[in-house]
């Protein structure tokens, strides 16, 4: 059940690619009665999926690629009055990246601050809408997702996301805080 139009090159899940990418998310799990969320590429096939079958807002999901490989594992931290996630890849003990929930204000809207190594990201929730972005520390955009549109004009459901990705950042990344987005705001 990993493609909905069937092709015969397997894809790599976890890359990055010196072009702009666009997926499609639906935030709702492929598996009956289960919370999560599930990625398409451009062409139709499932290249992510968060499947949580324990309850909505469980304090450990995880990302796996289209065929059910772990790619990382959320674990939620608790401290103080705001949260944090831990992102783990695979048989490793120390956290890939690590999302720190704020009420502060970021151009505007509410954002969560995000470490990667070094690197500082924000994860910026757009008011009143099912969009967000992820934006390095200069601001510049690296991700976005918004509410999906159809050719005709037509909106999709507010669990019905476009999200593009601009080149050259890991896109199992980039599903991974939206995952960490989709619990902090309690949709996964």
């Amino acid at each position: 059940m990993a493609k909905v139009y069937p092709e015969a090159a397997p894809i790599e899940a976890s890359c990055m690619c010196s072009e702009r990418k666009t997926f499609t998310i639906w935030m709702k799990s492929l598996v009956y009665q289960a919370n999560g969320c599930t990625v398409f590429d451009s062409k139709g096939e499932i290249v992510y999926r968060v499947d949580n079958y324990d309850s909505k807002c469980s304090s450990e999901v995880f990302l796996m690629d289209g065929q059910g490989k772990v790619l990382c594992t959320i674990k939620r931290k608790r401290l103080r009055i705001f949260g944090r996630w831990d992102g783990y890849r695979p048989n490793t003990g120390k956290p890939w990246f690590q999302v720190r929930k704020y009420s502060k204000v970021l151009m505007g809207d509410l954002a969560c601050e995000v470490r990667v190594g070094h690197c500082k990201y924000w994860i910026v929730s757009l008011a009143h809408k099912a969009a967000f972005r992820i934006v390095d520390i200069d601001g510049a955009v690296v991700a976005e997702a918004k509410q999906k549109q159809v050719c005709s004009g037509i909106l999709l459901g507010d669990d019905v996301l476009s999200l593009e990705v601009k080149p050259h950042f890991d896109h199992s990344l980039i599903i991974a805080l939206i995952t960490v987005n989709g619990l902090i705001n309690r949709k996964l």
